[in-house]
């Protein structure tokens, strides 16, 4: 059984699941992926992560800021079949190898997979996210605008893709030239996601000239688009 090591301590989100996800999607046949990551958040996430594909799952806390997550993974033919019954574990230890006492489990939810099989490069039909500003959420602009850049990155990194992304207000500054995450928007360009932004807020902002990936758009089509949305995702 090949078996391969992800090395993701020092990573930000969602990087540790990008790489864990990258070295799944590698294996031909079965295989085992052990992922190094140095904190409990990441090991919840890739558990999440194993769960929502019928993976087994385990983990082990090493040392402190010191975890081991161990991913098996099955021939495709016989995956769901045998992961069906797989319940993920996560259990801490002291640093010795041997797990604490059921008193001491760390509880993370574990979410059935719903049996959705989509290709890497799928569009998800009638899913619209729309961006109306250039940071995420409200509070600190440097975490909000970090964060933003990390939605995108994520986005790119997803098995079903949205089919239109729709940037207004200060949204408008993310395809334009010297964004970070132009290029992350280039690439989903290319996977056939519809990049559309607002005409009126690149004039107001000054900035239509700049304008680098996709297409200008107005509010009649911005409505229309949301309209008709099955999802609109807003960060």
């Amino acid at each position: 059984m090949e078996k391969k090591i992800v090395d993701a301590r020092g990573l930000a989100c969602p990087l540790p699941v990008v790489r864990t996800k990258e070295a799944v999607n590698s294996f031909k046949g079965q295989g085992g992926v052990t992922v190094l990551v140095d904190n409990e958040i990441a090991v919840q996430n890739l558990q999440k992560f194993a769960a929502q594909r019928g993976l087994s799952f385990s983990g082990e806390k090493k040392a402190e800021k010191e975890y081991e997550v161990t991913i098996q993974v099955f021939l495709h033919t016989l995956a769901a079949e045998e992961a069906s019954g797989a319940q993920a574990a996560f259990m801490p230890s002291n640093g010795d190898g041997k797990a604490f006492k059921s008193g001491d489990k760390a509880e993370f939810d574990n979410k059935e997979s719903d049996g959705a099989v989509c290709s890497p490069d799928a569009r998800k039909k009638g899913m619209v996210v729309a961006l109306s500003s250039n940071a995420m959420g409200t509070g600190e602009e440097k975490l909000g605008k970090s964060l933003m850049k990390a939605f995108i990155f994520a986005l790119t990194k997803q098995d079903a893709l949205p089919e239109t992304i729709l940037c207004y207000n200060s949204g408008a500054y993310l395809t334009c030239e010297g964004f970070d995450s132009l290029e992350d928007f280039k690439a989903l360009e290319a996977e056939g996601v519809n990049v559309l932004t607002c005409g009126t807020c690149l004039d107001f902002y000054g900035i239509k000239e700049k304008l680098s990936v996709g297409t200008v758009t107005n509010m009649y089509e911005i409505v229309e688009r949301m309209e008709q949305a099955g999802t609109v995702l807003r960060p």
